[in-house]
């Protein structure tokens, strides 16, 4: 062909073609360059650049580098010893020896709690090429330990994978048939981060802040129970006059999916990303620690926190027991020291819907994990049939909706030992619950806007693949009469009643101005004795609203010297007429009990109780600064013939007052009469 000839058709094509692919050659290197800036990364995503290396397994080391972060480890412990990362040689607080690992509380009946750390005594590679390392540390335990190791055996497993900027890790725990009897409580992995990095945490939108140090704790004043200080001196003053708790940054499971640190300088986060709830105990509003004042970052698995010793593990007459609990991310991000510190929360954010969305892993290698295909699906709808609201069934709107170990309705929320798998249903009421492991489950549903529990009649099974509609399902919540009067929302928590200013020199500035979060703040319970110094809350039916005039918390009050005691609440409500010889039903649902006795007295407060719950609970949300614990509905027969045409009174007496934290938290009431209308 001569110079300056005109191309062949075919010789145009591939200059066509060089230019798009050169073009996208650019586009793609423009990409990674973006994604690198924030060490974004996507589940299991390789970059073929940065092979993983087991760089060193020494006689008490071992060394994991992906080239992104480098993982030190204990030998055969397996305990977490450095994570180096973006310049940072160690993003843990090297200069104490316990700064990643996991633990739990035990003890055998009647004898003293211990802490076990969970060490190894064996280190084993399990996957090892250019895409993946896992490892795993275990401990098998025996006779000849009882009394100073926890009965389990255990295996604790890492992996560090191409292109991912952080370190999966998960246990598979196991007692076998016959072990001693033990409870066990919590059990947890916690990182101790650099205090001379990371200053800053996120745990939510608006829960976000800097924070003081271990340091600033050290030399505080003690309030009324360990966990909470006053800062009386901190290296920042900023945070002087604050209260500091860690029970304050508590959060429902169904929302801890990411919480964390952030480090100004360098700019990076460290972040413990949880994808999956069915390792978790007690339903999906169980409520737990996420990060507190260290810095530490917690992965909490089991605890009795806003419960009581009703979630206990405890395990008797030679009870087996196996559980896989994670995996969980321990994610690291960065940016430039041009941009916002804030990008680490987002992109932790994007970090965490990206892993939910690709569970189950499929690069986990244990036959004690199911992959998805290993797993099966329930869908169905969740009505409701209540003829003193609605003639028609009423759609289970938004209600939540799972399965979990075989028991009686509600028992899911002080289940402590298998797997929940829990949706929330749409608009109209239809749900599906994926990735369900195999076994037999009870189907359970619950929601805001009616009371009680709901519990299909039979048993679920899911096999490897299966599919199951139940179809429509109708709960029928307990009812015996058309309603006279409510207090309040049946929601399960207290959140709608009077929540006080705190005292102004016992504040979380946090807190000072989230509407939804007033109930975190310190001291609450004392400013009922502020409120009703001498005579206790009365409450008229048609006059009064729940939103003003309900203290959030029955609480003893506080008469000074360490003193408390009981207080008696008054429902005034007026009758136009009364069926003497029918029967009403008051139903009483608590949010909350702690230590305490709810008695009820009609129209005299000095007559024979008609109903006493007797002692209750040790969720002990009142001291943690929650809004709820544990859920308690209490169905109560008044005669007619106790009541009269005209005003009436329910008395509520809360009979425990040798502390300021023995109270309940009402979380709805209402009286049905025995008429139908």
């Amino acid at each position: 062909m001569k110079v300056g000839a005109p191309a062949s058709k075919p010789g145009r094509i591939i200059v066509q073609v060089f230019l798009l692919q050169l073009l996208l050659l650019l586009q793609s290197v423009h990409s990674q360059r973006s994604q690198n800036k924030l060490n974004i990364t996507k589940p299991g995503q390789n970059i073929p650049a940065l092979t993983v290396q087991l760089r060193r397994v020494g006689h008490d080391t071992v060394v994991v580098d992906n080239g992104i972060v480098q993982v030190t480890f204990s030998n055969p412990e397996g305990l977490i010893t450095g994570i180096k990362y973006h310049g940072i040689d160690n993003v843990l607080d090297d200069k104490i020896d316990d700064r990643g690992y996991w633990d739990v509380v035990w003890y055998e009946p009647e004898k003293k709690q211990k802490t076990d750390k969970l060490e190894g005594t064996k280190f084993e590679i399990i996957t090892q090429n250019e895409e993946q390392i896992e490892i795993s540390f275990t401990r098998t335990w025996t006779i000849s330990r009882r009394g100073s190791l926890v009965p389990l055996n255990v295996d604790k497993r890492y992996i560090i994978r191409s292109g991912v900027s952080g370190l999966y890790m998960y246990g598979i725990l196991e007692r076998l048939e016959g072990w001693p009897d033990v409870d066990m409580d919590p059990i947890r992995i916690v990182f101790k981060l650099n205090p001379k990095k990371f200053d800053f945490m996120a745990i939510s939108d608006d829960r976000r802040r800097s924070m003081p140090s271990m340091a600033d704790r050290e030399n505080s004043k003690s309030l009324a129970y360990k966990e909470a200080v006053l800062l009386t001196n901190p290296s920042n003053p900023m945070f002087k006059g604050e209260v500091d708790d860690k029970y304050m940054y508590s959060m429902e499971d169904k929302d801890n999916n990411v919480h964390g640190w952030i480090s100004s300088d360098p700019p990076v986060g460290f972040w413990m990303i949880t994808p999956s709830d069915e390792f978790r105990l007690g339903g999906p509003i169980k409520q737990d620690l996420t990060s507190h004042a260290g810095p530490i970052t917690l992965s909490m698995f089991t605890s009795t926190h806003y419960a009581g010793k009703e979630m206990r593990m405890d395990y008797r007459n030679g009870e087996p027991w196996k559980k896989v609990f994670g995996p969980v991310l321990a994610y690291l991000n960065s940016v430039s020291p041009k941009d916002s510190t804030l990008r680490l929360w987002r992109d932790a954010k994007r970090q965490m819907a990206a892993e939910v969305k690709s569970w189950p892993y499929d690069f986990i290698t244990s036959e004690d994990y199911p992959l998805r295909h290993q797993r099966g699906t329930l869908e169905g709808q969740f009505l409701i049939k209540d003829s003193y609201v609605s003639r028609l069934k009423i759609y289970g709107k938004f209600a939540f909706v799972g399965l979990a170990p075989i028991g009686e309705a509600g028992s899911w929320q002080t289940e402590s030992k298998g797997y929940q798998f829990w949706t929330k249903a749409d608009r109209r009421g239809r749900f599906i619950i994926e990735n369900v492991r195999a076994g037999n489950y009870s189907l359970y549903a619950w929601g805001s806007g009616f009371i009680g529990d709901y519990k299909y009649e039979q048993n679920i099974t899911i096999t490897p693949g299966s599919e199951m509609n139940v179809g429509p399902l109708v709960y029928e919540p307990p009812r015996n009469g058309p309603t006279l009067w409510e207090i309040g929302v049946p929601d399960r928590t207290a959140g709608e009643f009077y929540i006080p200013d705190p005292y102004p020199t016992l504040m979380n500035k946090l807190y000072v101005n989230p509407l939804q979060d007033r109930f975190r703040q310190y001291g609450l319970w004392d400013r009922y004795a502020d409120l009703y110094p001498q005579n206790d809350l009365v409450y008229t039916i048609g006059v009064s609203d729940y939103r003003s005039d309900w203290f959030f918390a029955h609480v003893a009050r506080n008469v000074g010297n360490d003193t408390y005691q009981p207080t008696t609440w008054q429902i005034i409500f007026n009758l136009k007429n009364v069926n003497r010889i029918g029967r009403y039903t008051l139903r009483i649902a608590l949010a909350s009990a702690a230590d305490s006795e709810l008695q009820i007295r009609i129209n005299d407060p000095k007559s024979d109780a008609i109903f006493t719950t007797g002692f209750i609970g040790k969720d002990n949300a009142i001291a943690r600064h929650g809004i709820h614990g544990l859920y308690r509905l209490y169905s109560i027969d008044v005669a007619g013939n106790l009541l009269s045409v005209g005003d009436n009174t329910i008395f509520l007496t809360q009979t425990r007052s040798r502390t300021p934290f023995q109270g309940i938290m009402y979380g709805y009431i209402r009286l049905e009469s025995p008429f139908r209308t």
